[in-house]
């Protein structure tokens, strides 16, 4: 008879795109596999590989409005006991979460439940509501090294690595091919899954400060929210810019593999796609993060010389024009990166993961 696991995973990419992984590899390894998540997932619900997908109440706690606080802790309320009616109807040999506060009731309900538990930790911090959640679970799984936990915490760390999707893999087959001089240039731009209003302000410009013969040499692929789209592509239309906008790209681990060069933020995810791609990278940091995590995530790139993080705040249309043109004329540079990039990557991430899923569920009915 296959096992069964219940994934659970904020409906975001940088949440779900680990957990498609690991749930492509435990579907090779005959194990049954379902999702518990919110609504935000349809965008990509259609392509998660699993039996059912499970849409349970969440809420994300945001400031200290007295209100605003019960009304969240009653939407983690009902999506308590939501999943754990899931997960009593399931029996699922394990449940493994992905962080994001959707993440909560289906993990604090395997815990209720005494059934065995992961949580995986994509960033090189970790997050307030897999801080939250750690305690009362089997194991850890995490990307990079991760300090200051308590021990009781601490023992519970296994380093994986982030799985990275078998699109991911796929592409990286294709080596880097700097760019020939005078020849086109493939710049990519994309704010996580769910795009970013900075780079839209930001790329246009920064275009436009261009001299005509750089222009003529760019090609873009850009990520934009769909608010934002006519505005953007207008001005690549008036710049004679070749481009293609769109609010999301279904292939876009083929889209990084095409790339020269990419300008994005730092999620875990991208940087683990990075790596395993070998691409070279501008990164921009997510501001405002009470962990910091994104340049955390950053540091571990540009420590290994495969990308060149630079904060929000520093990063205008002038300087980003000077940064093009001095990639655009150091393509042995931008090689180098790539190389170096490909050093620190995990490819085998999600067999380790599946590995320690098939371990934890072993012991299933061992409390933590």
């Amino acid at each position: 008879m296959s096992k069964t696991v219940l994934l659970t995973a904020g409906g975001t990419g940088g949440h779900l795109f680990p957990a498609q992984a690991l749930a492509s590899e435990l579907i090779r390894r005959g194990w049954t596999v379902e999702l518990a998540t919110d609504e935000r997932a349809d965008k990509y619900g259609s392509a998660f590989p699993a039996r059912k997908i499970h849409i349970i109440a969440s809420e994300t706690i945001r400031g200290r409005n007295p209100v605003a606080l019960a009304r969240t802790a009653f939407s983690l309320l009902r999506g308590t006991l939501q999943a754990r009616s899931v997960i009593r109807a399931l029996k699922p040999d394990v449940v493994a979460g992905f962080g994001g506060y959707p993440t909560f009731p289906p993990m604090y309900a395997a815990r209720l439940t005494g059934t065995p538990s992961i949580l995986h930790e994509a960033n090189g911090v970790m997050g307030r509501a897999n801080r939250l959640l750690a305690k009362g679970v089997t194991a850890i799984a995490t990307s990079v090294p991760i300090g200051d936990l308590p021990e009781e915490l601490a023992r519970k760390l296994v380093e994986t690595g982030n799985p990275v999707r078998d699109a991911v893999l796929d592409a990286s087959e294709l080596p880097y091919a700097a760019p020939r001089p005078g020849g086109e240039f493939n710049l990519l731009v994309f704010g996580g899954s769910q795009g970013a209003r900075f780079f839209s302000d930001l790329v246009p410009p920064a275009l436009a400060d261009l001299p005509a013969e750089i222009r003529a040499r760019l090609k873009i692929v850009q990520q934009c929210r769909p608010e934002d789209m006519e505005r953007v592509q207008s001005v690549y239309d008036e710049l004679g810019v070749r481009a293609e906008c769109a609010p999301f790209f279904q292939d876009m681990p083929q889209r990084i593999a095409q790339a020269h060069l990419v300008l994005c933020r730092s999620g875990a995810s991208s940087v683990s796609e990075l790596s395993v791609l070998g691409r070279p990278s501008i990164l921009v940091p997510l501001p405002g993060a009470i962990d910091q995590d994104q340049a955390a995530n950053a540091r571990v790139l540009e420590k290994a010389g495969g990308a060149w993080p630079i904060r929000q705040v520093d990063l205008h249309p002038g300087r980003l024009a000077k940064e093009i043109i001095r990639f655009m004329e150091t393509p042995d540079m931008l090689a180098a990166a790539a190389e170096k990039a490909g050093s620190v990557a995990r490819p085998d991430a999600v067999k380790r993961l599946a590995d320690l899923v098939e371990k934890v569920a072993s012991k299933q009915g061992e409390r933590p």
